[in-house]
């Protein structure tokens, strides 16, 4: 999980390098005067769409972590396992998604739509811990259960 997670943040940092490129070509600095305006304007806009497919490439991590974690919410007892499997299935809706606006870019609005429930796991997560919070026993109680078992 710590792995995916590491990936994605270096990713969506490298991704940002490209927000950084248009900047630069917008702004005209002045090396790029060899450059026309609309020149600079067409570089600028395919470094913004490189910076969407970054994002596009960095879903597949930010679902596949949602897996083990999903699989530590289950078996963990603290929140609802339900939460859990929703999780779980939220990792497989940000591939699918991810591997659709890769290879078949016409199909992902319509996926996007068939999906959307399917990626309120996080939310469902963060909603549950900020309202409810995990149900923790307390420790002499935990210490206790532990020692029957």
């Amino acid at each position: 999980m710590i792995a995916f997670v590491l990936v994605s943040a270096t990713v969506g940092f490298l991704n940002t390098l490209n927000n950084i490129a248009a900047l630069t070509l917008f702004h005209g600095a002045d090396f790029l005067t060899v450059f026309d305006k609309p020149q600079r304007d067409a570089l600028a806009y395919l470094f913004i769409r490189l910076h969407n497919q970054g994002i596009l490439i960095n879903e597949i991590f930010w679902g596949l972590w949602l897996f083990p974690f999903g699989l530590l919410v289950f078996r963990s007892g603290f929140l609802p396992r339900f939460i859990g499997c929703w999780l779980m299935i939220n990792c497989f809706g940000y591939v699918a998604l991810s591997v659709t606006a890769l290879f078949f870019p016409d199909y992902y609005e319509a996926a996007f739509k068939w999906a959307q429930p399917v990626l309120f796991g996080e939310l469902a997560i963060m909603l549950w811990l900020l309202i409810k919070g995990a149900k923790v026993p307390p420790l002499e109680l935990a210490t206790v259960q532990m020692r029957t078992a």
